[in-house]
């Protein structure tokens, strides 16, 4: 028993996790021979990625991807895929996107939160597409992704909403690992320092923002913004490797010119870690 205890600990790997505002991904962007490539190398990074701004109502696109990921990823890996609806007010819609290695964790719940909230109807322009996962590689055996792509001109507010998302996700689920993750548009004339100190999600000292303010997360060498962000609870901090959560920029990791890495993305992904068991 020892031997196979000892035999796991070694096999068990810590989880990468990334949120990636993708900028318009649908079939278009699969078919394209000089993007696809580096789109597919990217995501390979990751156990669990969710894609933002997502086009792709047929799911054609998320299926072409997911064959791209297992044919060329690493031998046992095995890729899939959870798509939520098409979110929006008006005619413009996007989704989210979740790809993620069934081989290493599986998916326990998931829901659409429905931003009814008496008196405060309709916050969200793209309401958060909630999942439970739960994993046997990492220390903490189930935890909860909740993916926001908020609207630039009501980001504070949007931001401010996903407190109340969390005690929704709570009371629901009766758990408190959880990642609120995505393209926050936390930064510039969106969210001024002022404006932050108003955001529950920031005031509440049990959250953790683990891409700070002073990180690029622009591909773009015109801008210099801490758009996208990774926020925990802390009753999930102690499970996050320490120093993991980073933009990781793919223009001088792949050695792309200002073009082709724009082709594929104006962000970059951030992500982070869980510690192994």
């Amino acid at each position: 028993m020892d031997w196979l205890c000892c035999f796991h600990r070694i096999r068990a790997k810590r989880i990468k996790i990334a949120s990636f505002n993708v900028r318009r991904f649908g079939l278009k962007k699969c078919t394209d021979c000089n993007v696809f490539p580096i789109l597919t190398k990217i995501i390979l990074r990751y156990d669990i990625i969710v894609l933002l701004e997502v086009f792709d109502s047929k799911e054609k696109a998320a299926k072409k991807l997911v064959e791209q990921l297992n044919s060329t990823g690493e031998k046992g890996a095995s890729y899939q895929y959870i798509i939520s609806q098409p979110l929006g007010r008006s005619d413009y819609k996007e989704q989210y996107l979740f790809l993620y290695r069934e081989d290493l964790v599986r998916v326990k719940e998931q829901y659409q939160y429905a931003d009814m909230q008496p008196g405060d109807e309709d916050v969200f322009a793209r309401e958060p597409f909630i999942i439970r996962f739960e994993s046997k590689e990492t220390a903490v055996e189930d935890f909860v992704l909740l993916p926001i792509h908020t609207t630039p001109k009501d980001s504070v507010r949007e931001i401010d909403e996903l407190y109340d998302v969390y005690l929704d996700v709570k009371e629901k689920w009766g758990t408190t690992n959880i990642m609120i993750l995505g393209d926050f548009n936390a930064d510039g004339s969106y969210v001024s320092g002022k404006k932050m100190k108003t955001i529950r999600l920031r005031s509440d000292k049990s959250f953790h923002w683990l891409i700070t303010d002073d990180k690029d997360t622009t591909a773009s060498n015109t801008t210099d913004h801490s758009y996208d962000r990774i926020v925990v609870h802390e009753d999930l901090i102690q499970h996050i490797v320490p120093d993991s959560a980073k933009p990781f920029n793919f223009q001088d990791e792949y050695k792309l010119t200002d073009e082709e890495a724009l082709a594929v993305s104006d962000h970059y992904p951030v992500e982070v870690e869980l510690k192994p068991i």
